[in-house]
């Protein structure tokens, strides 16, 4: 079996009947939903099948539905798949996952965590984020310093695609700056806050404490983290830089670059959509990722790599 690379979606991935397809025709991916109900006592199944979207889309619902969709799709991949990873990466939330898939965090842990995360960060609700296409890094960050407030360059997801955070008067105004400065277009996101700006400050001590009562082992593969965009091989140091990822950009690209120096022959982004997949080809057209999501696609991977 080649080496593989494994990517795990972050917010922004939802959708309304994400997981239901899988649940219907595997028993173990439905026991896993159940799990997840009974740990966190919300209804995640009804949230994920039937919506509806307002309901699914706030951070506090969308962050563990999709970690339960990934998470329920990595768990019916073949053994010989898994056993192939070489490195993974998950995007904002997806890092969570990825830790999971790498038996650092139990599944039930990563659930509490994620759903504190959610709530902690919702109630946060005072900025917002846009998407600046076709413009450079520096450029973006040139802009956001520029205006006389709070916004700043928070996900560097692929060249020429940044997304930037913070206060919404002042991501207005670098929105404007950016369009004179040359952006293709800008894209205001609908989202509940100022993810990965220094307006998470709020949320950080309350994630730091419940990081520090969770119990983390070494990863069984290296975990590329966002903030620092360098494979973490051990669970103090995925404790600290989940913590650290909070108020830090999302650098995508340079975990992209981390994560094809462990020299993966195969991509694939295992949970709803396919965003990361897309994302990995304006990175590096060499680089061509499988989506494996749902039970079509888990049947396909099966058919083509058990035993």
């Amino acid at each position: 079996m080649t080496a593989l690379a494994l990517l795990l979606p972050g917010q922004g991935s939802q959708a309304v009947g994400m997981g239901r397809d899988l649940a219907a025709a595997f028993p173990e991916a439905g026991e896993i939903y159940e799990r997840a109900e009974e740990v966190l006592g919300i209804p995640l199944r009804e949230l994920s099948f039937e919506g509806p979207a307002e309901e699914l889309t706030r951070t506090e619902n969308a962050q563990p539905a999709i970690l339960c969709h990934s998470y329920a799709a990595w768990s019916l991949l073949p053994e010989a798949v898994k056993d192939s990873v070489v490195v993974a990466a998950g995007h904002s939330l997806g890092e969570f996952t990825a830790y999971t898939c790498a038996g650092s965090l139990s599944f039930e842990d990563a659930l509490h965590l994620v759903r504190e995360r959610g709530e902690l960060m919702a109630r946060a609700r005072n900025g917002t984020m846009a998407a600046v296409l076709g413009l450079e890094d520096e450029k973006v960050r040139e802009v956001c310093s520029a205006v006389d407030g709070i916004v700043v360059a928070a996900n560097f997801n692929a060249p020429g695609q940044v997304v930037i955070s913070g206060e919404e008067a002042a991501v207005a105004e670098a929105s404007g700056r950016a369009g004179e400065a040359g952006a293709r277009r800008v894209v205001p996101l609908d989202v509940s806050g100022a993810f990965h700006s220094p307006l998470m400050e709020v949320a950080r001590e309350g994630l730091a404490e419940a990081l520090e009562r969770t119990e983390f082992e070494d990863p069984s593969f290296p975990v590329v983290a966002n903030a620092e965009a360098r494979p973490v091989t051990t669970g103090r140091e995925a404790r600290e830089l989940l913590v650290e990822q909070l108020t830090s950009p999302v650098r995508w690209v340079g975990s992209v670059e981390a994560m094809r120096e462990k020299g993966p022959e195969r991509w694939i982004e295992v949970g709803p959509g396919r965003v990361l997949t897309g994302l990995l080809r304006r990175i590096d057209r060499s680089l061509v990722g499988e989506a494996v999501g749902s039970a079509a696609e888990v049947r396909a991977m099966r058919e083509r790599d058990d035993g």
